[in-house]
């Protein structure tokens, strides 16, 4: 990293001299679009000026089960780019341990994402990408991001580099490599975290097949200290008799990691019968067109100018090279070259898929390891006896899970003729999913689970007024038998008063057997087996009004749960220490309802701009499912060019919610959970976080600098998003993202 940030930094300085320098540049505008820049002013004559290039890049998301494209827009846009690189969420929404990359939770229950089988992966959302949010690409010259934000020093900041490569061979074959690691080394003793990722993926988008690969490989390390062991330190730093800082005030572990390895595999292919009808080819496609055939006509010019040269050669005679120039350019005026119409030259033979045959294979195998060479007397209420490589106040415990899944659909396709107004598909999907832990007899024991699943779907997904759609799918064999799964949504679009008004309304219900970490699990101080729990019933209902102009958005959700499954934990206090720690797989009985509304406006007024979003939610148990009342977030800022070609954003934000109990967090199973012991809990909340910033895009480069948690004074303040573990202090962070082309 002491290499990374000079280098970059001198790169970037390096584009500006150009730019003013007059050099060429392209760019990819807010639309994604990439777009060549005007020449600067130099002397050049008819042999000196060169084709221009076409630029081009698309990105669109594949649905993981069938591989539907979706299109989607590049993260080329300045707009909030500094936000990006908190593990708190663009908004603030997330709760997390404090550091740069540290595990989190979404404080908006209804934006917590249904996650997939290996728990302890569910808090690097921020970093591990799902199959269906990676963007695939497809460019027409090769293109190269690099992004680094950092903050601090080699003792105690945090840095962020992120690469990313992708080409194109040919129209139909994209292929590309993302390179990511963050280090946060971590202002509170014991909070490092170090995550590394690494993928490669690939498309092919032919007209009768059509193919996605991704393969990616993760690794998590995280240092756990267990929360800082005395609240005051932070909330009444007056009532010591000196000040600490951040790195002097005591916490309860030390040298007690969790690590993460995954490696996963994703393909999905489809073989589509269909037939070939003419459409008008795009503005860019007619830009790649005109640029080959004038390839294809220079050519030709030098082909021929070469065998006139080796013509004269053979003859032994002087080549004339200014006189044959002359002449080639008189006849190609009094001979110009042959035009084909523009409704054949600019229209194109599209393939229009009618049926495919579908197949998605998916393979996820995922390491969790705990380990501790040290643990404070009588800090955990439980000790069991397992096989374990480490003996003592040491501790290894390990888990391992894979699932390999299997998808066959078969699909009848929207908009092959006027009457295909919805799209039809039929699957069959089979998974293979296994669990290692320990036990009393043995270090690795084994459990297997099969199923077999049959769904289908009707969607529409083309025109502008109506979309839809609707899947459902329920297990006829195995271990899941009986699990239910209906998704469904839909919006409609129409103009009214001159804006564009869209409501849109999405919903589920799922029934399905909590999954196997929740059952069962084995480590030396936690051990459950609930193999009666009742399976979850969990229904909801969201709906959102949208207006265009005015960039307003409403959105109502309801939840309502039954047998809902969660952690609990409880700790005694004996003053500075929490002793007796334990955490316990909860059920709850009764049916929950968890209302949520959310109010989103951006206001323009000249320069100035005010972006606000507000959430209201209500738990009808908040001893099971504790949720803030209000959640805010605010962005005043200015928005303003510099000498027409450096776009600017002025301002600071704020990230505030109300007190509530926030969920507690339990190293020794990376988990977030309810705070059950009334004599040790605490409220968080009420207080804000201020950041002052400004943010920059010149050219194909953004970046930014800022002051984080400026409102910082030193003076006390709950400044924890999770108990225990405060938020970083003020400080002063950059960052850069540059994209280069070819």
């Amino acid at each position: 990293m002491r290499l990374i940030r000079p280098t970059l930094l001198l790169v970037f300085l390096s584009g500006i001299l150009c730019s003013v320098s007059g050099q060429d540049y392209n760019s990819i505008n807010d639309e994604g679009q990439i777009t060549q820049a005007r020449r600067g002013n130099r002397e050049s004559n008819e042999q000196d000026k060169k084709a221009e290039i076409p630029r081009g890049l698309k990105v669109w998301t594949v649905d993981d089960r069938f591989g539907d494209i979706t299109p989607a827009e590049p993260d080329t846009a300045s707009y909030m780019f500094m936000n990006t690189i908190f593990t708190t969420g663009k908004y603030g929404e997330y709760n997390t341990t404090g550091n740069l990359g540290a595990i989190r939770q979404n404080r908006i229950f209804t934006d917590r994402p249904n996650y997939d089988d290996f728990i302890f992966n569910h808090g690097y959302d921020y970093f591990i990408t799902q199959v269906s949010d990676f963007h695939f690409t497809n460019t027409y010259s090769p293109i190269t991001n690099a992004s680094l934000n950092s903050c601090g020093n080699r003792t105690n900041g945090e840095d962020h580099f992120k690469a990313l490569f992708a080409v194109n061979a040919g129209k139909r074959l994209g292929v590309g490599f993302k390179f990511d690691y963050l280090y946060g080394r971590g202002y509170y003793q014991e909070n490092s975290a170090s995550l590394f990722n690494a993928t490669l993926y690939g498309s092919y988008l032919g007209d009768r097949y059509q193919a996605h690969f991704l393969f990616s490989t993760n690794h998590q390390k995280q240092t756990e200290n267990g929360g800082i062991t005395n609240d005051n330190y932070i909330t009444h730093p007056e009532s010591f008799s000196e000040s600490y800082t951040t790195s002097e005030m005591p916490t309860m572990l030390e040298r007690n990691w969790n690590r993460n390895d995954n490696l996963h595999l994703f393909y999905t292919h489809r073989y589509s019968l269909g037939f070939n009808r003419k459409v008008p080819m795009t503005e860019e496609e007619i830009k790649a067109k005109k640029f080959a055939l004038e390839s294809q006509k220079d050519n030709a010019a030098k082909k021929a100018k070469e065998e006139a040269r080796k013509q004269a050669k053979k003859e032994n005679r002087e080549f004339d090279e200014e006189e044959y120039d002359r002449q080639a350019a008189i006849e190609a005026k009094n001979h110009p070259a042959e035009i084909a119409p523009a409704d054949t030259t600019w229209t194109k033979n599209e393939y229009v898929p009618v049926t495919s045959f579908i197949h998605t294979a998916k393979f996820d195998n995922a390491n969790r390891i705990y380990e501790s060479y040290y643990t404070p007397d009588n800090y955990y209420a439980n000790t069991y006896e397992t096989m374990s490589r480490f003996t003592g106040d040491s501790l290894f415990d390990k888990t391992r899970h894979f699932i390999l899944q299997n998808t066959f659909a078969i699909a009848l396709l929207e908009g092959f003729n006027k009457y295909a107004k919805a799209g039809l598909k039929g699957f069959l999907t089979h998974e293979f999913k296994q669990y290692t832990l320990p036990d009393s007899t043995t270090m690795a024991r084994s459990y297997n689970e099969q199923s077999v699943f049959a769904g289908g779907q009707i969607s529409k997904s083309e025109g502008n007024t109506l979309h839809y759609n609707a899947t459902g799918s329920v297990a006829i064999a195995g271990a899941s038998m009986g699990d239910i799964f209906l998704d469904a949504t839909a919006d409609l679009n129409f103009p009214l008063l001159g804006d564009t008004i869209q409501l849109a309304a999405d919903g589920y219900f799922h029934h399905y057997a909590p999954t196997f970490y929740y059952t069962k699990y084995h480590s030396r101080h936690f051990w459950w087996e609930n193999d009666d729990m009742k399976s979850v019933n969990h229904t909801r209902l969201q709906g959102r009004f949208s207006l265009q102009r005015t960039q307003t958005q409403l959105r109502v959700a309801v939840d309502n749960i039954s047998n809902y499954v969660y952690f609990g934990t409880s700790y005694n206090v004996d003053g500075e220490r929490r002793l007796y720690n334990a955490a316990f797989v909860r059920q709850e009985t009764e049916n929950i309802s968890v209302l949520t509304a959310t109010l989103d406006q951006k206001i323009k007024m000249g320069l100035v701009n005010l972006d606000a979003q507000l959430t209201y939610q209500k738990s009808s148990h908040d001893d099971v499912i504790p949720v803030p009342a209000l959640n805010l977030y605010a962005n005043l800022y200015l928005r303003f060019k510099i000498a027409h070609v450096l776009d600017c954003d002025l301002g600071a934000d704020v990230r505030y919610f109300t007190k509530y109990y926030a969920p507690d967090f339990v190293p020794g199973i990376a988990q977030f959970a309810v705070q059950e012991n009334k004599d040790s809990r605490v409220k968080l909340g009420n207080y804000p976080i201020v950041n002052v910033y400004a943010n920059f895009f010149l050219k194909h480069a953004r970046f930014f600098v800022m002051m984080s948690h400026v409102n910082h004074s030193g003076e006390g303040g709950n400044a924890f998003l999770v108990p225990h573990y405060p938020i970083n202090q003020r400080l002063f962070r950059f960052g850069i993202s540059w994209n280069f082309f070819n």
